[in-house]
């Protein structure tokens, strides 16, 4: 089955919204912009499929070579990140510790991340830039203490992430990792936004980073250490979540950070995160200017 693929992208000095489908792109903001001006208006409305269901009756507008991609949810209240959710990235550290009984988080800031396409910047200050592929999900629902049970009538649509990190800023203090996980346009978050509507689209799916054709990361969703019901249940305890809220759901074993030695990014790698269903959110490597 082919899910609704939604985007926001920049045409000609207009940034708007709208879906990908054969033969290009459906300008829904032309059409809804007066009453959604973003997607995250469109998921606090509740319209998500909706416009799905509208777009199978248009035509595109434009081709989609003619965009330019912008991330899908442009500024959330929130975007929460989950570290070490999958049993060999646990591993990974070799400090003897069992998988925790609770997910480690950490918060990202939006202009931390860049589009589908954009590269992804290596700053001056280290070369140590690693990739990190995940699975988005975005709060359409919001609520605080949300039951297990009822965490994925909360969720409105999926996205894929590349969660890159400058590795030595991560250890840059003594136990937080805010500055390695915060670089401006270190990370990325497309193409799509997909409306969700099965729990197959997440309880088993594969997930997998390449780069420059080499695989370096794939797992399966139904291997992860905290469920995406279990992630949302904990979060929703201590903070409200409201639509448009981004939650980036953790990486597999194979960061470049795990190779003796380690192998990081350089400027002119390409680097693709693809999961089923959700297409591949691909980016180069470029030197920040600075």
């Amino acid at each position: 089955m082919t899910h609704p693929r939604f985007l926001s992208f920049s045409r000609n000095g207009h940034h708007g919204y709208g879906l990908a489908v054969e033969g290009g792109v459906i300008d829904l903001s032309a059409r809804h912009g007066a009453s959604w001006a973003s997607l995250s208006d469109v998921i606090e409305a509740g319209r998500l499929v909706h416009l799905a269901e509208e777009g199978k009756a248009l035509k595109p507008d434009f081709a989609l070579d003619e965009i330019r991609f912008e991330i899908p949810i442009p500024s959330p209240e929130k975007i929460i990140c989950v570290g070490v959710n999958f049993p060999d990235r646990n591993e990974e550290y070799k400090d003897g510790q069992a998988a925790p009984s609770n997910p480690s988080l950490f918060i990202r800031f939006a202009r931390s991340f860049t589009a589908h396409g954009e590269p992804l910047m290596r700053p001056p200050e280290s070369p140590q830039l690693d990739y990190e592929g995940e699975i988005v999900i975005v709060i359409g629902k919001g609520g605080r203490r949300i039951a297990e049970a009822d965490a994925f009538s909360h969720i409105a649509a999926l996205s894929l992430c590349n969660e890159g990190t400058i590795r030595d800023w991560v250890r840059h203090a003594k136990f937080n990792v805010t500055q390695g996980k915060n670089f401006d346009r270190t990370g990325a978050i497309g193409p799509w936004l997909i409306p969700f509507t099965d729990a197959a689209q997440l309880e088993d799916i594969k997930l997998e980073t390449r780069v420059n054709g080499e695989v370096r990361q794939s797992d399966r969703t139904s291997r992860m250490i905290f469920s995406f019901r279990k992630i949302i249940n904990y979060i929703s305890t201590f903070t409200t979540l409201v639509p448009g809220d981004v939650i980036v759901t953790g990486t597999p074993t194979g960061a470049g950070a795990r190779f003796d030695p380690p192998i990081w990014l350089k400027p002119g790698d390409v680097v693709e995160v693809e999961a089923d269903g959700l297409g591949i959110l691909k980016n180069t490597i470029a030197d920040e200017v600075f």
